[in-house]
């Protein structure tokens, strides 16, 4: 959903969103075992940010979906599990995506606590090739010496947002 000046939603299909650099809704998803975090390598088709790593999932709520529930749907759509979150805090960003695209988002954050042993993913291929753990001490390692690797977001929410505790 896009977002008006006087916070009404309003229906926009996502790529016009990004095209026009649209206020609108999104949400991410952080999953835990302990100090490392889920992160996913973006699959190489995504229409913009491909091949790069980001947080465990982040999606866009469809027009009149709650957030909650749309982060369990997309956990389930690329990474075949989902597991009980809770909302930390809300956020806006604008970043460049690449290819003309603009991301100008209020973003619902969720944290969820597990046991990777417990985690059986499925990932599904037009969204994700690749997941791991990384501590967040090794991330930020990382992401400052290959900040490419990374989507905007990933280091946006990595730098101005330390309460989500990576």
């Amino acid at each position: 959903p896009g977002i008006k000046a006087d916070d009404t939603l309003y229906p926009v299909e996502k790529i016009q969103a990004h095209i026009e650099g649209l206020h609108h809704l999104a949400l991410s998803v952080f999953i835990f075992d302990g100090d490392e975090l889920l992160i996913q390598r973006r699959a190489f088709e995504k229409y913009h940010c491909g091949g790069q790593w980001a947080n465990t999932c982040c999606t866009h709520p469809h027009f009149g979906e709650d957030i909650e529930t749309a982060a369990h749907r997309r956990l389930k759509e690329e990474l075949g599990f989902s597991v009980p979150v809770t909302e930390r805090l809300i956020v806006e960003y604008s970043a460049n995506v690449g290819g003309g695209l603009w991301e100008r988002e209020r973003v619902h954050m969720f944290r969820a606590d597990v046991k990777k042993a417990d985690i059986r993913e499925n990932l599904n291929p037009e969204e994700v090739c690749e997941i791991k753990w990384v501590t967040g001490k090794a991330l930020r390692e990382d992401m400052a010496k290959n900040p490419a690797d990374y989507t905007p977001w990933f280091r946006i929410y990595l730098n101005r947002y330390p309460e989500l505790n990576f």
